[in-house]
């Protein structure tokens, strides 16, 4: 009996060892990777915006000499750019519509509500104006002498209808320069109408407006100047405005301009009507390309493949 309770005893063990064997395994535990790390790139300042027109207070007029006047002002994300464009609009106001050479008002317009007469302790506040509405306010006076100069013309008998057109326009948002474009178009009696073009260029980190000394490397103007004076003098034969130079800038001298912008090949230099050429040939600009701007201006102001080209230069010449 003994025997048996012996074979029986190995029978439950090897049993046990064997069911043991046939339970399934824990799970290894995975390895707990940390969480990867993503860098986050700085924010690049953009200029955004569009143009609002201002409501003007100008008469209504059915006739077909009617004059024609439309003034847009921008409303961007840079406070700073919208107040600096609203000055050059009224600047522009200023040089196209000299109110000293026109006679005094002779156009009837609304009259201004006559002053209320409650004390100053009680009169609610003057609403707030929005800049659109100060520059609305600032413009006045320029349309008074607008529609005084049309009556005059009129007056001669001049069946010219006068206009004026003035427009910003976001050219390039920003990296390296936020450039805006101030576009205007007047005709006021005579021959033709004017056109121009003003490039106004800002670092919107520092929140400044950039110059063009600003991008030029120091002690190096002479040599962009003489770069520009180069491409002028393709540009003049190539319009087939002369054949001798030098017997053409004794009437269209060239000079280096400061109106100017960046573009995605180089430099562009933009010239207003008979800067340095005749009525003809419109708005000349001349373009540098990059590649004949290193060491003239300022690396941050060149594409990266050109930067690394100064860069290795200015290594080889140490």
């Amino acid at each position: 009996m003994p025997k048996y309770n012996k074979i029986f005893g190995l029978s439950l063990l090897a049993t046990a060892i064997l069911l043991s064997a046939c339970q399934p395994r824990e799970k290894e535990a995975k390895e707990v990777t940390p969480p990867e790390t993503v860098q986050t790139q700085p924010e690049i300042a953009q200029l955004k915006g569009q143009t609002e027109k201002l409501n003007l207070d100008i008469p209504e007029c059915d006739g077909k000499n009617c004059p024609e006047i439309s003034i847009e002002r921008l409303n961007s994300n840079q406070a700073f750019i919208d107040q600096f464009i609203d000055q050059q609009i009224l600047a522009r106001l200023q040089g196209v519509l000299n109110a000293d050479a026109i006679a005094p008002a002779k156009v009837e317009v609304a009259s201004e509500p006559e002053a209320d007469e409650t004390p100053a302790s009680d009169a609610a506040p003057k609403p707030q104006l929005s800049a659109r509405q100060k520059l609305e306010k600032q413009a006045q006076p320029y349309m008074q002498t607008f529609l005084n100069l049309d009556k005059e013309l009129k007056d001669l008998s001049a069946n010219h209808s006068i206009s004026l057109m003035i427009k910003p326009k976001i050219l390039n948002p920003g990296a390296p320069l936020a450039t805006v474009v101030l576009n205007s178009t007047h005709y006021l009696g005579g021959a033709h109408g004017s056109t121009a073009q003003n490039y106004y260029n800002f670092d919107l980190d520092r929140k400044k407006l950039v110059k063009l000394d600003d991008i030029i490397l120091p002690n190096k103007k002479a040599q962009l100047e003489a770069k520009a004076h180069e491409v002028f003098k393709t540009w003049v034969i190539d319009s087939q405005l002369a054949t001798d130079i030098k017997e053409y800038e004794q009437a269209w001298k060239f000079k280096l301009t400061d109106n100017f912008f960046l573009t995605r090949d180089g430099l562009a230099l933009q010239y207003a009507e008979y800067e340095i050429g005749p009525y003809v040939v419109g708005l000349p600009r001349l373009n540098i390309p990059f590649s004949e701007l290193e060491g003239i201006i300022k690396p941050e102001y060149l594409p990266k493949s050109e930067q690394a080209a100064a860069s290795e230069a200015k290594a080889n010449a140490k």
